[in-house]
C-alpha cells in the first residue's frame, strides 16, 4: 500500500521533482508554506526541478513566476512538456528536421532550441528568404501540437488532413482541461481527442502521464533517487508509476477525499500528506491490524462497504518519531479503502467521513 521512509523524503531523494499548479501555487499566489518546504529540500542538498504540462509558457517565464512568488528557480530549474515534446521529436528525426508546431510560443522555442526547424504547415505557401530566388520551406517531417489560445480553426483542419495522411504526430500533453480567471476550461487534451478522433491516429505523448516529461527532467538535473510531487493521482502520481518514481501526494489541489479512496492500484501513491511540509519528515508505512489499518493513533476498517477511521489507544502501536501527525488519519483510510477495493471491486462508502482538524490546508 503505502510506502515507508526512515528518513525525511528530502533526505531520502536526491531529486524533488515538482508540479507547479495545486502544489506550489493556486493561480497567482503561492501555497502557504511551499517557499518553506521548497527551501527546506534545498538546504537538505535535494536538487529541486519544477515540471509542468503546460506547453505554453517558456522555462524563463515560469521561473520569473515562481521567483516573484518567493520561490527562487532558475529557467534550467524548469522542464515543461514542450521540451519533452521537442526531445522526442529529435530522437526520432535528428537535428535540423523541419517540425509543423501548432500552439504557443513556449512550444516554438522548445523545438528551436534543440536544434529543430519550425516550418509552416504544408501547402501554406511560407518561404525562406526574399526577393528572387525565394526557396519553398521544406515539407515537415512530423507535426507537434500543444496548448495555444490563437490557434486557428483552419489549422486545425490542415492537421488532421495530415494526420490522417500518415504524418508523425507528438502531443506536448492530453490535458483534458486548464484553470482560467473564469473556471475551467478545456485543454489541450480536447484538442487532440478530436484530431485522433478524426484522424483515426493517437499521437505519441510527451506530458504526464505519459513518461517523457520526467525522463527528461532527470536527464536534465540528474538525480538517482527522484521522487515526483504533485496533487493529481491520474497525471502526477500515475506519471510518477510510469517512470519508475516514487511519489508524494500532496492535499492542497485537485485530488480529494474521494479521488483518494478510489484510486485504482496504477494511480496510488507511495506517500502523503497535506502539504509540502510532507518533505521534511519520515513516513512511517501504515500495518495491517486485524481486519483494519493502523497509522499513528488512527484505525481504519470497512464494514458492510463503509469506511470508518477511528482514534484510539490501538492505533498508538504505528508512530513515527516526534508528535502525532494528522495525515495518518489520511494514510490509515486510504490503505484500508484500498484494500477494500482490491478485494471486492467497490469504492468503500465515505459519505459523512470528515478528516480531523490540521490534515487539510487552510
Amino acid at each position: 500500500m503505502l510506502g515507508e521512509s526512515a528518513q525525511p523524503l528530502h533526505t531520502a531523494h536526491d531529486l524533488v521533482v515538482l508540479d507547479l499548479d495545486g502544489v506550489v501555487y493556486v493561480g497567482p499566489d503561492a501555497l502557504p508554506g511551499a517557499a518553506a518546504g521548497i527551501r527546506s529540500a534545498r538546504d537538505a542538498g535535494a536538487q529541486v526541478a519544477f515540471v509542468t504540462n503546460n506547453a505554453a509558457r517558456p522555462p524563463a517565464r515560469v521561473a520569473e513566476h515562481l521567483t516573484s512568488l518567493g520561490v527562487p528557480a532558475e529557467p534550467g530549474d524548469v522542464v515543461t512538456s514542450a521540451q519533452a515534446a521537442a526531445s522526442l521529436l529529435l530522437a526520432d528525426h535528428g537535428p535540423g528536421a523541419p517540425v509543423w508546431v501548432l500552439g504557443a510560443a513556449g512550444l516554438r522555442e522548445a523545438v528551436t532550441e534543440v536544434g529543430l526547424l519550425p516550418v509552416p504547415a504544408p501547402g501554406s505557401g511560407g518561404r525562406a528568404g526574399g526577393g528572387e530566388g525565394r526557396r519553398e520551406e521544406p515539407l515537415p517531417v512530423a507535426l507537434v501540437t500543444g496548448y495555444g489560445p490563437d490557434v486557428r480553426w483552419s489549422e486545425l483542419m490542415q492537421a488532421a488532413v495530415q494526420v490522417a495522411g500518415g504524418l508523425p504526430w507528438v502531443a506536448s500533453n492530453t490535458d483534458h482541461s486548464l484553470p482560467t480567471p473564469d473556471g475551467r476550461a478545456p485543454g489541450h487534451g480536447v484538442l487532440v481527442r478530436m484530431l485522433a478522433d478524426f484522424a483515426g491516429r493517437s499521437p505519441k505523448v510527451a506530458g504526464k502521464p505519459a513518461r517523457p516529461l520526467l525522463d527528461e527532467t532527470v536527464r536534465r538535473l540528474g538525480g538517482s533517487r527522484p521522487l515526483m510531487v504533485g496533487d493529481r493521482l491520474d497525471t502526477d502520481v500515475e506519471g510518477a508509476r510510469n517512470a519508475g518514481m516514487a511519489s508524494l501526494l500532496v492535499l492542497t489541489g485537485v485530488s480529494g477525499l474521494g479521488e483518494v479512496l478510489g484510486a485504482p492500484a496504477h494511480t496510488r501513491t507511495t506517500f502523503l500528506a497535506h502539504d509540502l511540509g510532507g518533505l521534511g519528515r519520515p513516513h512511517a508505512a501504515p500495518r495491517r491490524d486485524g481486519s483494519g489499518w493502523v497509522a499513528g493513533t488512527w484505525r481504519a476498517v470497512v464494514r458492510d462497504g463503509r469506511l470508518e477511521v477511528t482514534e484510539g489507544p490501538r492505533g498508538a502501536r504505528v508512530r513515527a518519531p516526534g508528535p502525532p501527525d494528522p495525515d495518518d488519519w489520511w494514510r490509515a483510510a486510504a490503505c484500508a479503502a484500498w484494500q477494500h477495493l482490491d478485494d471486492t471491486g467497490d469504492v468503500a462508502a465515505h459519505d459523512g467521513l470528515r478528516p480531523p482538524a490540521g490534515s487539510l490546508p487552510a
